[in-house]
């Protein structure tokens, strides 16, 4: 596709290349050559300038993958070489990163567990990819539901406004529906289980994964909720009273330590629980609860770095070859840069303009002597305005002059505040795309050594799981 023009060269940042001009045609998207498959590398590079895809294109490639998710199974057999992915979390330009380091998706395997939206300003670019992807190598790429993959969550975080944003309700609804078909989790070489959130007091048989009705919305309790929303213990003993505990955290769901975890393993002959779900300063975390073991019981993966633009942690990756295990981790990479909540330009500069506009009016209309306007208008001087105004026969002009001149500068004072509010958030803006973390927080975070416990501790109430008690 050929980029926009620039005929006047007076781009500010050149190196930024051009955006393509109109999105990908239907004929280069799904060429012949590929026997009607999607040409994933032109998808990937189109996306990666910022271009688009048409909303019949992408329903297209949502109706392909449904196909073949519809004939997987709740729970996948797979073995290594293989690739372990954590939640990316609508971080497109972070994706791409992961492919690098993950290994050429045509002769690498990967499992994808989860959490793909939400957070990040760019979940569809990521969901068009991974859909070419599933597509392409269908026995080789491996998408698995994590607890964002629904529609209470892409309602209450970004997933929904940035679809209606860049196409509409419908291909929002499309997702969802497509979102219902995801396999829930996978054994790796007969030895690890893998899954977004974690064990359940439901889950005594990784075959209890096949009996789970799974093409639906996640309920909001039992072993469907637990696999998306479990949590392991945060203490370095493991120590979790009665095996399993509510996960006050969650609003949801259950903690679980080592007893719980060691008493499934056993029983299932297995050796790990890997999943995902938690953001994790090194991009990674290995749960070594006895202090005795030589590998441990639970790994927690997360692949979005830099998370939400503030966190300041590490991505990574699990690599399996030869029943090997290794991580790979790797810094956020620069993405394009978008205003707040997907905010038009014209939105934008309202305040700006605002301020403006009543600048202009008030040096209009302030007298020629130039008496200062040092006094603040009340309520009263608003009301005696609004009268003055409504009665013009009796008014007297320099009352009403006066409090004009008052009303206008108190409005301009008004406009300066909601302009310096709007560069407050857009400059805080790059530390949470999706508005969630709350910005009295987020200028203690810019100066803060201990950045990403700052984070976390600031974003903690948006970890429970919303529309449920608190």
């Amino acid at each position: 596709m050929q980029p926009l023009c620039d005929p006047a060269q007076d781009r500010v940042v050149k190196q930024v290349p051009l955006p393509p001009h109109r999105p990908l045609d239907n004929d280069l998207m799904f060429p012949a050559k590929n026997q009607g498959k999607p040409d994933w590398k032109l998808i990937k590079e189109h996306l990666e300038r910022e271009g688009r895809i048409a909303k019949k294109e992408v329903i297209k490639l949502v109706s392909m993958a449904n196909k073949i998710f519809k004939n997987e199974g709740g729970l996948i057999h797979l073995s290594d070489p293989l690739t372990v992915v954590g939640d990316i979390h609508g971080q497109f330009y972070d994706f791409l990163k992961i492919l690098d380091v993950g290994g050429n998706p045509e002769s690498q395997k990967y499992v994808f567990l989860g959490d793909y939206v939400d957070r990040g300003p760019f979940s569809i670019e990521v969901l068009i990819l991974l859909y070419s992807l599933k597509i392409n190598y269908p026995r080789t790429i491996y998408m698995l539901r994590g607890n964002h993959e629904c529609r209470q969550l892409t309602s209450f975080f970004n997933f929904m406004d940035e679809c209606k944003y860049k196409y509409d309700q419908e291909l929002y609804d499309v997702f969802m529906d497509s979102f219902d078909n995801l396999p829930l989790a996978c054994i790796i070489n007969n030895q690890f289980i893998a899954l977004h959130g974690g064990i359940s007091p439901e889950l005594r048989n990784v075959a209890d994964v096949n009996l789970v009705e799974r093409f639906r919305e996640p309920p909001k309790n039992g072993l469907f909720c637990d696999i998306l929303w479990a949590d392991p213990v945060d203490n370095d003993d493991g120590i979790c009273e009665g095996q399993f505990r509510i996960n006050e955290v969650r609003g949801c769901s259950y903690f679980y330590g080592m007893e719980a975890v060691s008493r499934f393993l056993e029983r299932n002959k297995l050796i790990s629980v890997i999943r995902a779900h938690e953001a994790q300063l090194e991009g990674y975390k290995m749960h070594r609860w006895d202090g005795g073991q030589d590998f441990p019981m639970v790994i927690t993966i997360f692949s979005a770095p830099n998370y939400c633009d503030v966190y300041n942690n590490k991505g990574a990756v699990i690599k399996f070859k030869n029943n090997d295990l290794n991580i790979q981790q790797y810094n956020y990479s620069q993405h394009p840069y978008l205003l707040p909540n997907f905010m038009d330009i014209f939105t934008w500069s309202i305040p700006f303009v605002a301020e403006k506009v009543t600048e202009v009016l008030f040096h209009i209309i302030q007298p020629r002597d130039g008496e200062a306007m040092d006094e603040i208008v009340d309520e009263d001087d608003i009301a005696k305005f609004k009268e003055l105004v409504g009665d013009q026969q009796h008014k007297n002009k320099d009352v009403f002059l006066k409090s004009k001149i008052k009303f206008v500068f108190r409005m301009m004072q008004i406009q300066k505040g909601l302009r310096q509010q709007s560069e407050s958030l857009v400059q805080t803006k790059g530390a949470c795309p999706d508005n969630r973390i709350p910005k009295t927080l987020l200028d203690s975070i810019k100066d803060s050594n201990g950045a990403f416990q700052t984070a976390k501790m600031a974003d903690s109430i948006n970890e429970k799981r919303p529309g449920l008690s608190q």
